[in-house]
């Protein structure tokens, strides 16, 4: 009987296979051709079948398929312990974004990742599924430390480090597609970063790119409650029927997180097929509540465990986390019962690669599949002894003793990437030298940066970011009651009505780069001329970055808004501002439909300092750089219409205006 041929064999190991028996094989072998698994079975069989150019005694130890990490961000391993021990909206826009928009670039992610691809090796990782900036840069590290990946480029509706606008940086996925679609080690996918950060508009472009290309839509989804009630607000339901009515699960989709989801979501997304990444340190960590996995394993859901990044985790150890994914769900349930260790383990090997839509590629040591696998050392101090009475026992060792320094060995597709615990694709001495000068640079870049205002208001009372172009003209007006009249003649679709006096008081700084910082007081008048509310607010501007067209200005930069929930005194007082400036205004606005876009017309009347006439504003805001451009073509359109067309503009802020007078 002729032998097949094989490149190697690896023999006398105990084979858990991962497969749907989860068959274990005691005294085990794998025949291995090319870059995928030819045979599974005993050693005595494989070693009688087959015929290799290599043959390795495995000592025993085990052969498991290598552990997929199904959500995490590479590159933020430069980020570790940047700043722990914080809410997460401090931790996201006091710091991360700050430090992300400062320093990620091509370099950044491409060194963030290979020293993320040495730890995910040490931790018998084969296959991550990735989310970052510069996602080209990141597939191009993976494939040089021998990874496999699901490199999925961010959108939001926010300029990222890589992209000004989303237009960019769906013509960046589009990119990655085009270049790494059909790659042996990549798979590229599309990333919008989350509802509450991309608009409809973005969810739906993400979701036919992902359609056309016939790749995976990452996305993080119900991660914290106050994203959940904040949608439910806006939008009348929850996250998931809501990006459902976006229509994002027609794509592939990895939804990450999903803590806060009930029974009817978990059979919207096994319905949708989508994959779900639990990651219980970053969710414990960030106290963001903890994702009802049992329920989700019940209703046959595919769910994989993910890492999240180190910035908020903070290791990429996945031994460790399906050891505390298998206790959170115990711990919360009360049930000592449930996730048994051979559904935990499922959960980061064969579940965990369908989740990420390559559960026909790897996930289990079966014929035909991709060699990706690992071996396992279980004969240490901390592993010992082994009862054998229990068929389980095998995974039971694996899952609640085992370590991820007792990994010795990583191959992923046939080629060896660690051997005894030495990494083979990577030069870890150089990689860790580069990362210590990108921690002084950071550490040098805060410590400037420690009183910056956006991250005081953030520390204090959270931030919302607006749209980063607003389009929008002043216009002098001698007299306003034209232009009242024209509004209510019935030549405009009037969406909405609004009359109040505003007390703005600015905070400048002597930085120009922090911006500034208005408060600002709104009363709102009845009819009666009575006041019938009244709101305060926070917000803080980036400097103006300004493009001039005709009659308009089309302003680009950084726009937080929050609840101003303290004095003014305290304001003054936390902030130290270095000058203040007050302007007062009587405002009436209207928000009107014209040619099927809204805009924002205000009439004000400054009445401190007090200045003759009024001015007229036309503003409009959007995430697109493109829409931005168009409406402020529409604006003059707009200034024809009201018949005031030839009147001067002044492109000046009124804290600027007032200053200048």
């Amino acid at each position: 009987m002729k032998k097949e041929m094989v490149d190697l064999i690896l023999h006398n190991a105990t084979v858990v296979t991962m497969d749907d028996e989860y068959r274990v094989i005691t005294n085990g072998a794998v025949a291995i051709k090319g870059d995928s698994i030819l045979m599974v079975g005993s050693s005595s069989d494989i070693l009688a079948g087959c015929q290799a150019n290599e043959t390795i005694d495995c000592q025993e130890k085990v052969l498991l398929p290598g552990l997929i990490d199904v959500h995490t961000h590479l590159p933020m391993n430069l980020l570790r312990g940047l700043a722990d021990d914080r809410r997460l909206d401090v931790w996201l826009m006091g710091y991360m974004m700050p430090v992300e928009r400062e320093f990620v670039s091509p370099d950044f992610s491409h060194l963030g990742t290979l020293f993320a691809c040495a730890e995910l090796i040490r931790s018998g990782v084969t296959c991550f599924a990735d989310m970052y900036y510069f996602e080209d840069a990141v597939a191009t590290a993976a494939v040089e430390a021998g990874l496999r990946g699901v490199c999925g480029q961010t959108v939001l509706k926010f300029p990222s480090p890589d992209a000004p606008s989303f237009e960019d940086a769906l013509a960046l996925a589009r990119e990655l597609m085009v270049k790494w679609k059909n790659h042996p080690l990549i798979t590229p996918a599309v990333a919008p970063h989350a509802p509450y950060t991309c608009t409809p508009e973005i969810l739906r472009a993400c979701t036919d790119l992902a359609l056309e290309f016939d790749v995976p839509l990452h996305i993080h989804l119900s991660e914290t409650k106050q994203e959940v009630d904040q949608c439910r607000e806006q939008h009348g339901m929850p996250v998931i029927p809501w990006v459902k009515k976006q229509g994002i699960f027609e794509a592939k989709v990895i939804a990450a997180h999903c803590v806060y989801i009930d029974e009817g979501e978990i059979h919207t997304l096994k319905h949708a097929n989508a994959g779900v990444a639990h990651n219980p340190s970053s969710n414990m960590k960030l106290a963001s509540g903890f994702a009802p996995v049992v329920e989700m394993l019940n209703a046959q859901l595919n769910v994989g465990i993910g890492t999240d990044g180190s910035s908020s985790n903070n290791d990429l150890d996945m031994f460790e986390e399906i050891r505390l994914a298998n206790f959170i769900a115990k711990g919360y349930s009360g049930d000592p019962t449930v996730l048994p260790a051979r559904q935990t383990l499922a959960i980061s090997t064969r579940l965990a690669a369908k989740a990420i839509h390559l559960g026909d590629q790897i996930g289990s040591l079966e014929p035909g599949k991709r060699a990706d696998l690992i071996l396992i050392d279980i004969f240490t101090t901390h592993n010992l002894p082994h009862f054998n009475h229990d068929k389980n026992a095998i995974y039971s060792r694996l899952v609640y003793a085992s370590k991820s320094t007792d990994v010795s060995d990583v191959m992923v597709n046939g080629r060896w990437i660690m051997r005894n615990r030495e990494v083979l694709t990577l030069d870890e001495d150089s990689i860790k030298k580069a990362t210590a000068d990108y921690a002084t640079r950071i550490d040098t870049f805060l410590i400037e940066r420690e009183g910056s205002v956006l991250s005081k208001l953030v520390a204090i009372a959270g931030a919302e970011q607006e749209e980063s172009y607003e389009v929008q003209i002043k216009v002098p007006l001698s007299d306003p009651e034209l232009i009242i009249d024209k509004l209510s003649g019935g030549e405009f679709e009037i969406v909405r009505t609004a009359h109040y006096i505003e007390y703005d008081t600015y905070f400048t700084f002597k930085d120009p780069s922090q911006g500034c910082l208005r408060y600002r007081e709104d009363e709102f008048i009845d009819a009666k001329g009575e006041v019938f509310n009244v709101r305060y607010r926070l917000t803080v501007t980036g400097p103006v970055a300004e493009r001039e067209y005709y009659n308009s200005v089309l302003l680009s930069r950084s726009r937080f808004i929050a609840p101003a929930t303290h004095s003014l005194r305290f304001y003054r007082e936390y902030f130290k501002p270095e000058s203040e400036v007050e302007i007062n205004k009587d405002r009436l606005r209207w928000l009107i439909n014209f040619r099927d876009e809204e805009f924002f017309i205000n009439i004000d009347r400054l009445t401190k300092p007090a200045i003759d006439g009024a001015f007229l504003e036309i503003k409009s805001r959007t995430w697109s750089r493109m829409d931005a451009e168009r409406k402020a073509e529409m604006i003059s359109e707009l200034l024809k219409t009201l018949g005031i067309a030839k009147t001067k503009p002044t492109v000046t802020e009124y804290i600027n205006l007032i200053a200048n007078s």
